[in-house]
């Protein structure tokens, strides 16, 4: 599904180049559902925004659904994200001033579908992940575990590929953390490839591989025995 190899990636800083990624390798299969964690500096967000077509690579392959991401102007990149993609963030980056609904129906608006089948379509998401009686209220109505649910349910409402978490848990509590990741666990159990950006190590060991970052280099990536979000909710 995701194959990264030989990746580099370098930001000028003033007279100097700061080389963040260095010689990235990793593959992703169909189905995975993988965490990357790193401390500050590591290059974790460099390599998520270069998997999520925000940024791109100086050096080397990146190839999504064995497709080559490489040379997209913004709008062709805009089109394979919403093709591809489906991005949880930690500060949920949901439209205040629209309902839950309509937060979830904005990927199926871009991609042209009616406005009867995505209002239909986002109405079953929300039922997916328990918020079929919130459709109409807005985000400020929510609490933080509700308004990531929202973010989730529009994360899949158009049937992604792979889906991207930028620390998913990272402004939630640990209770609320723990179910937004048994939602997550039972996304992936119906075979959606899932990528978790983390620094939490309870977080990283309730997905089933881990994948540390250290100075722009992957220093380990080990399958892990998952445990199991709901044994701790």
């Amino acid at each position: 599904m995701i194959e990264i190899k030989d990746l580099h990636k370098s930001y000028k800083t003033g007279a100097s180049s700061l080389h963040v990624l260095k010689g990235i390798n990793f593959s992703v299969k169909e189905g995975e559902l993988v965490s990357i964690m790193g401390s500050s500096g590591s290059g974790k967000s460099t390599l998520l925004n270069i998997l999520g077509m925000l940024d791109e690579a100086d050096e080397g392959t990146y190839t999504l659904d064995n497709f080559p991401i490489k040379n997209l102007n913004e709008k062709v990149a805009a089109k394979y994200r919403n093709k591809f993609l489906g991005f949880i963030f930690q500060s949920f980056n949901l439209i205040n001033y629209k309902s839950a609904l309509d937060n979830v129906a904005l990927p199926l608006y871009y991609q042209g579908v009616g406005r009867k089948e995505r209002m239909d379509k986002s109405f079953a998401y929300l039922e997916k992940v328990g918020l079929a009686d919130w459709a109409h209220h807005l985000p400020n109505e929510l609490s933080g575990g509700q308004k990531q649910r929202v973010a989730i349910a529009r994360a899949l409402a158009s049937d992604p590929k792979v889906l991207l978490a930028d620390e998913p848990t990272g402004a939630l509590d640990t209770k609320t953390s723990y179910e937004v990741m048994d939602l997550i666990q039972g996304i992936n159990d119906e075979g959606k490839t899932i990528l978790v950006v983390t620094h939490e190590d309870d977080i990283a060991h309730m997905t089933k591989r881990i994948v540390n970052l250290k100075d722009g280099v992957i220093i380990d990536d080990s399958r892990v025995n998952q445990v199991r979000a709901i044994e701790n909710v």
